[in-house]
């Protein structure tokens, strides 16, 4: 059977044609193009067509978006996007649409042992629940429940839940945040942008002073990246310090999701952030905010986390879920 499977998200828009033999997927050809740059999905989607003239049988399309009876509206993209249009723009009768981190859940299945980095053993109850927090353009979280013989996972938005300060550091950052954009939600905070937030929040309230230098070549590359690359180095104490307080604050709406949950199966780390602060996530800082969950964080502490380093789960994902579409 041939697939046709996209990861649409704020930065990027996968698509891949998939062969299904036996339940393992084949990917046959490949396409990666920069979201903003297009007007439109169907605009993405009519290009790779062309690009590789496959006749698939099935469709699936995991996007960064609630999904209500087929239609989305990207929040963090300009885009309506319809499953009737796509299926119009496909030639297929139908085109299932699931949300992304949905995708990412259903793709974990998909994922070999080089695919993940472990931070916390844990136990692993192989039919407990799942959870996938993942920070990238912006926040998605979902979970996975096991329905007897898989995990069926359940899409939400809990990425634009109200961000919960934990001390006054964060306070301040709430109210500098509220000051800047009214309502706040973790999205703000646990992002590529919100990394930029927690940075301008330190610097413009005085807690380090801004690098001159630095300052100017933030003004012509990608801010988020630039920051968490002078992070890493740990050459720059303001960046250090955004880099320390997102991580902190990652780890303790992992938790959450963990308790939310009951993530028995293991917690993962999606997005595209994760597989490049690895170093950081491995100190102290995350671990400690995931289980400072009071009388539960003994329970926190015996739960599997692991970051999902394949940047291809989400379209991996969202193959298995066309494959398995009745």
């Amino acid at each position: 059977m041939l697939i046709l499977a996209a990861d649409v998200g704020g930065t990027s828009t996968r698509l891949a044609y998939f062969q299904a033999k036996a339940g393992e997927l084949e990917a046959l050809a490949e396409g990666h193009y920069p979201s903003a740059a297009h007007g439109s999905l169907y605009e993405i989607v009519q290009l790779f067509k062309e690009e590789h003239r496959m006749a698939p049988e099935r469709a699936c399309f995991g996007i960064a978006g609630p999904i209500l009876r087929g239609r989305v509206k990207t929040p963090n993209l300009p885009w309506s996007i319809e499953s009737g249009e796509l299926a119009r723009v496909t030639g297929l009768a139908r085109v299932q649409l699931i949300n992304d981190l949905a995708a990412n859940t259903l793709g974990i299945s998909a994922l070999k042992e080089p695919d993940l980095v472990l931070l916390q053993a844990g136990k692993s109850h192989p039919t407990g629940s799942i959870a996938v927090v993942s920070a990238g353009t912006g926040l998605g979280e979902s979970f996975a429940y096991w329905d007897g013989t898989a995990h069926r996972p359940l899409p939400s938005e809990a990425g634009h839940a109200d961000f919960a300060p934990r001390n006054d550091l964060e306070t301040r950052l709430l109210g500098y945040l509220r000051g800047a954009f009214g309502r706040v939600s973790y999205e703000r905070v646990l992002s590529g942008p919100g990394l930029v937030n927690i940075y301008g929040f330190l610097r413009d309230t005085g807690y380090l002073p801004e690098d001159p230098v630095f300052a100017a070549g933030l003004a012509t590359g990608d801010p988020a990246a630039l920051i968490a690359q002078a992070a890493l180095a740990r050459s720059c104490p303001l960046c250090s310090k955004a880099l320390d307080t997102f991580v902190s604050i990652y780890g303790a709406e992992c938790g959450n999701a963990a308790l939310r949950y009951l993530a028995t199966g293991g917690l993962y780390l999606g997005g595209g952030i994760a597989p490049h602060i690895i170093e950081r996530l491995r100190e102290p800082g995350f671990l400690e905010a995931f289980s400072a969950k009071g009388r539960l964080g003994s329970f926190l502490e015996s739960i599997p986390v692991r970051v999902i380093l394949n940047a291809r789960t989400a379209l991996l994902g969202a193959a298995v879920a066309a494959l398995g579409e009745k």
